[in-house]
């Protein structure tokens, strides 16, 4: 049989990068594996190892991609990792963008071009690798994104562009990290489809990074586990499942529950009867309509689900509510009582929304202090440009604690793993204790530990006076048990 991939006692050279215990890896033709772990447990380390990103002291990685003809590793492995599933971020990316079109550079590229880019860069143009790129168009619904400005797309869009983009350079291995979270249901079954056929049809191993273990496609055979920096033995994805632990019915301690509840209130705090108010609200960018005479009333202490499929407008939305879209102030938005433009400043209403999403973790691209971050969120800012008091820190402290957190707040935000950034970020989102709380995506890139603690926390935060929750998921199972409305939101294609 042949062996793709072998590493034999592996320790990177540079120590922090290294693993508790040496690695041993192996993927044999015909093989496709699901690593699998808790946040910060040595994933990501596991896959720059396999893909030759960090080099080893000795017994280098031993690749055989035949019957590909290409030689290196970097030609013959795809890696899409959990940052680039946002788009890349090139330094000059800020959270309003996608919504200022009027401010792209003549030099921004389209989707269309980048996925011709990556179609040519594969190989010669032949009817079959033509007909696999139309398929791959259709499968994941982006024929309408073709002539849309990458910076543009939404976290979902990215994810469905990112992979037709790597599809389309034909890998020898392609590896994905958390490939099937920020895609509806029906994308995620096709990809789950498409997946299940490439594996079985091309010279193609596939390898999965996953955090949500409950969700392993049936294609995959085998599992490695990752726990405290140590690579387990591979076992067959059967062996994994029947000794998998249930997930945890609850994680949250009560005590610290009944703190979230009993948190002092802070003064000036508004207290209107509804907090968002939309009538006929309308946005289009040139012909593309993405929300169509919409009309929202979200009351006090109502918790509501968005719900839609990727590329509906459920995060421009959420853009209005925020003011982050610059065409807010031409629709009829009122926010705590006060009618958009009337003389609340966008800090004024900032003050009073806890916000986390998938455009926030991009724009997040700083190697400070974990946190710090947390404590921009009593600024209102992505960066922090006033220093906090003692008694802040202190409260970022406790927060960061009640989301596992603790020890982590002088590590860099980049040096943190994916799952561990978003945790950061809702700790930030909540730090403030906001009156209104908007969660867009807030569980991706979680283990199902910290996936229940988060959803926890949401539940305490909701039986506090004057609360008010927007929460934004493709996974029914992810909503806490406090949501008691639900507004869907259909896609204009």
């Amino acid at each position: 049989m042949q062996r793709i991939i072998e590493i034999k006692e592996g320790v990177t050279r540079m120590p922090e990068w290294r693993l508790s215990q040496p690695v041993n890896f192996t993927l044999d033709e015909g093989e496709h594996i699901a690593i699998v772990g808790a946040n910060g447990s040595g994933k990501t380390m596991l896959v720059d190892i396999i893909t030759g990103r960090h080099p080893l002291l000795q017994n280098e990685p031993h690749y055989d991609f035949t019957p590909s003809t290409r030689q290196s590793a970097s030609e013959n492995i795809r890696y899409i990792a959990f940052r680039d599933s946002y788009g890349d971020n090139d330094g000059q990316y800020y959270l309003q963008q996608r919504w200022n079109q009027q401010e792209i550079d003549k030099e921004t590229p389209l989707v269309n071009d980048l996925l011709e880019k990556a179609y040519d860069m594969a190989g010669n143009d032949t009817p079959e690798r033509r007909a696999m790129q139309q398929h791959l168009y259709d499968l994941f619904h982006i024929r309408h994104l073709l002539d849309k400005y990458i910076i543009l797309l939404s976290s979902g869009e990215l994810r469905k562009f990112q992979l037709t983009k790597t599809l389309l350079a034909e890998p020898r291995v392609l590896i994905m990290d958390n490939p099937f979270i920020g895609l509806d249901a029906d994308t995620r079954d096709q990809l789950k489809d498409l997946l299940t056929t490439l594996s079985v049809e091309r010279h193609l191993q596939i390898i999965l990074v996953l955090s949500k273990t409950d969700d392993i496609p049936e294609f995959i055979t085998h599992v490695v586990e990752v726990k405290d920096m140590v690579v387990a033995e591979k076992t067959t994805r059967r062996q994994y499942l029947e000794r998998r632990p249930d997930d945890p019915l609850r994680v949250l301690a009560d005590d610290r529950a009944e703190a979230i509840v009993n948190l002092p209130y802070r003064d000036g705090e508004y207290n209107s009867e509804n907090v968002v108010e939309m009538d006929q609200v309308s946005i289009r960018y040139g012909e593309r309509t993405i929300l169509d005479t919409l009309n929202w009333t979200v009351r006090n202490g109502e918790r509501w689900a968005l719900e839609g499929q990727n590329g509906a407008g459920k995060s421009t939305l959420l853009s209005l509510v925020c003011a982050d879209n610059p065409q807010s102030y031409a629709c009829d938005i009122s926010l705590f009582g006060h009618k958009r433009g009337s003389g609340e400043s966008i800090w004024d209403i900032k003050k009073h929304i806890g916000y986390v999403s998938p455009e926030m973790h991009r724009s997040y691209n700083r190697n400070v202090p974990a946190i710090r971050i947390v404590a921009s969120g009593l600024k209102d800012s992505i960066g922090l440009y006033v220093k906090p008091v003692a008694e802040e820190y202190d409260i970022c402290r406790w927060w960061m604690d009640l989301f596992g957190l603790k020890g982590k707040e002088d590590t860099s935000f980049l040096k943190l793993s994916s799952g561990e950034q978003r945790l950061v970020l809702l700790a930030r989102a909540f730090v403030k204790d906001p009156q209104l709380l908007i969660l867009d995506e807030p569980l991706h890139g979680l283990d199902n530990r910290n996936r229940r603690l988060v959803k926890d926390i949401i539940d305490a935060f909701s039986r506090r006076r004057n609360k008010t929750i927007i929460m934004v998921t493709h996974y029914h199972e992810e909503l806490p048990s406090c949501i008691d409305h639900h507004i869907v939101l259909k896609r204009h294609v």
